[in-house]
């Protein structure tokens, strides 16, 4: 895979999620019309990111994502909320596990620190690794959408990163 070139994700498996929602809802004895706002995605923009990321956040230190705020506009999307969940899919879009959203920031890419690269759990959990390698996820997605990127795009309005923290609450053998 080049820097340039965005593999599609499957779509998720919507059946299947809608299963695993309602088993978590039953768990919690949240009735429907009570649960909070979720939607159903995969993190990373191929099926071997996607697969490399759950498996940090099921076997390994992450904790936090960051994404675009343009491209909630771009895509018509609501920006996550705190206790918003995530129905979180592999790369083949069969969903996997539940997160809960703890906290939303809105920062540019300068302002992110130390610690929230380290609770996005990849690489070397350095701020440096966190840099590089966002800003050539950012380069290549945007281009996929017909966008030029830079990280000094996200100090201008609209332009920020949306940082999320978030902690496991279902399959229960996950939860913390």
């Amino acid at each position: 895979m080049t820097e340039n070139t965005v593999q599609e994700l499957p779509p998720v498996n919507g059946q299947a999620a809608a299963t695993m929602w309602a088993d978590y809802l039953a768990s919690r004895d949240i009735s429907e019309d009570q649960a909070p706002h979720h939607v159903a995605e995969s993190f990373g923009d191929h099926p071997a990111l996607a697969d490399e990321l759950l498996n940090e956040i099921l076997h390994g230190t992450k904790r936090a994502t960051s994404s675009l705020a343009s491209d909630y506009t771009y895509y018509g999307e609501r920006v996550p909320q705190p206790e918003d969940h995530c129905i979180i899919c592999n790369g083949a879009g069969e969903p996997r596990a539940i997160l809960r959203i703890i906290s939303v920031e809105r920062a540019s890419f300068f302002e992110v620190d130390e610690q929230f690269a380290a609770a996005e759990g990849e690489g070397d959990l350095s701020l440096a690794y966190w840099r590089r390698e966002h800003e050539k996820f950012w380069r290549r997605t945007q281009k996929s959408i017909g966008r030029e990127w830079s990280p000094e795009d996200t100090q201008a309005p609209g332009g920020e990163l949306i940082l999320e923290r978030f902690e496991i609450c279902w399959p229960e053998e996950y939860a913390g």
